[in-house]
Parts: structure tokens; sequence; C-alpha cells
């Protein structure tokens, strides 16, 4: 089996999400069913330039890019650490791309990870970065996945600089999330650029691409 655009794609997605589910990689990559995606998958794996990796109970296997796989595609970064505590919150991030991609139109080379921003940052102090961004039309576009709530004064201070760097704030936030909801509700007449769009919204839209393109 030959190298093909797709396998390249998954390797770049991997590479700058530090992980993704196979399901994910199905519409990251591109493949048009699931059956195609695994098949290319395990001829990655076989190639050892990704790896899958079982870390959290219940959750299926991750796979990540290996430095095989970020030599061929010219990355300079290094082996992704995966925090256990970040999983599901990564995972999140991933469907919520799929979301901004296929639901809302965004192509996948307008949308840049927080990864890749702070890899652009270079060295020094660490700045906070949106989960990801995009840009349409000249204009950028932050996104923020909040699943638990965080110190009211530290989201004071994101909705501030999102606020000052972007023509739009939106935060995925679950429906059980009343607190946080709370602090951006009441911080729209002063940060008029806040959307918040329900986690469940985004999980039930990607659930069913899942069971319609099955």
């Amino acid at each position: 089996m030959k190298m093909m655009d797709r396998d390249l794609a998954v390797l770049r997605e991997l590479d700058r999400w530090r992980f993704a589910l196979s399901r994910q990689l199905r519409f990251l990559g591109g493949f048009p069913s699931q059956r195609t995606c695994d098949r290319r998958l395990k001829f990655l794996i076989d190639g050892k330039y990704i790896e899958r990796k079982h870390i959290l109970y219940g959750v299926p296997g991750l796979y990540t890019v290996t430095h095989r796989g970020r030599m061929l595609i010219g990355s300079s970064g290094r082996a992704e650490k995966i925090k256990v505590d970040r999983i599901m919150h990564d995972i999140s991030i991933i469907d919520t791309v799929i979301y901004f991609h296929l639901k809302l139109g965004i192509p996948l080379a307008n949308i840049t990870s927080d990864k890749v921003l702070h890899r652009n940052d270079g060295f020094g102090v660490r700045k906070h970065r949106p989960d990801f961004i995009y840009k349409i039309n000249n204009k950028v576009f932050a996104v923020e996945i909040e699943l638990t709530p965080k110190a009211k004064e530290r989201m004071l201070k994101v909705l501030q600089k999102n606020f000052m760097a972007y023509d739009k704030q939106t935060w995925v936030v679950p429906n059980a999330g009343t607190k946080i909801r709370r602090v951006l509700q009441d911080n729209i007449s002063t940060y008029p650029n806040i959307e918040v769009l329900s986690l469940e919204q985004v999980n039930e839209f990607v659930k069913q691409l899942g069971e319609k393109q099955a």
C-alpha cells in the first residue's frame, strides 16, 4: 500500500490536535466510511507513522503521530504528552471542530489549533490561547470549550482578551454548566461578541453524522 493524501491529512491533524479517535479521523481525513478509515489507520500503525494508546478506561484508543510521522510531514513538534485530566476536554474540542467544519462549512485549512498558536508564539511566557480559532472573510473568530467552571476572575480575563483580539468568541458549554453560562450571560453587554453554543448540540450532530454515514 502506498501513502495517500488522506494518510498525510491524518498525520497533520494528529500533529495539530495532539490525538484523535478513529471516528474523528474519519471526518478530519475525509474518508468515505469508517471501514476505509480504520484500514488506513492500520496501514499507518504498521508503518510506524502513528500509534494507538489506551489511556482512560471507557474511552476508545487515542491515535497519536510518531516521530517518523512528524518527520514525513515536516513537523518540528515534539512527542505529545497526553494529560489524562484533559482527555475528555480535548475530545470535545475535535468534535466541535467537526461541527464547525461540516455543519457551519468552515474549511479545516481555516482552523488553527491552540497547539499551533502556542508554537507560533515561540518561547517565553505562555499566553492564553483559545482552543481553536478560524478565519472567514478577513475576520478571526475564537472558540472556547468549557466543560467545568473556572474561577470567575480567570474567565473574565479570558473574555476581555478574546473581546480585544477576535471578532467573535464562541463558548461551547454543556447544558448543565449553569455557573459558566451565568458568567457569560452576565457579561454579554460588556463583551457583545460572546456567543454560547450547547455542547449537547455539537455532540448530537457528530453522533447523527456518524450514524447517517455508517
